[in-house]
């Protein structure tokens, strides 16, 4: 039930009678932007096998974690 009724909710933004219509698609956009559902909906239209995304995760887990080291790590002396 509660399924259906995220379905049936969209993304609204209110004309005023004195804006503009490029002011309001902007508006548009960016909660498009703040929501995610265009990365949801571009993320679900390839199947992407099990193996694969986990691969991919750890991959930009590692990445994390290494950037997150070389933020740690001491400067080097400049001789």
């Amino acid at each position: 039930m509660s399924r259906n009724k995220e379905r049936g909710r969209g993304i609204k933004v209110v004309i005023g009678e004195t804006m503009p219509l490029n002011v309001a698609l902007r508006k548009f956009k960016q909660k498009v932007d703040d929501s995610g559902k265009l990365e949801d909906v571009k993320k679900r239209m390839f199947y992407e096998k099990p193996t694969t995304e986990r691969k991919r995760k750890k991959g930009a887990a590692r990445a994390r974690w290494l950037k997150r080291v070389e933020e740690q790590q001491l400067p080097k002396k400049l001789f």
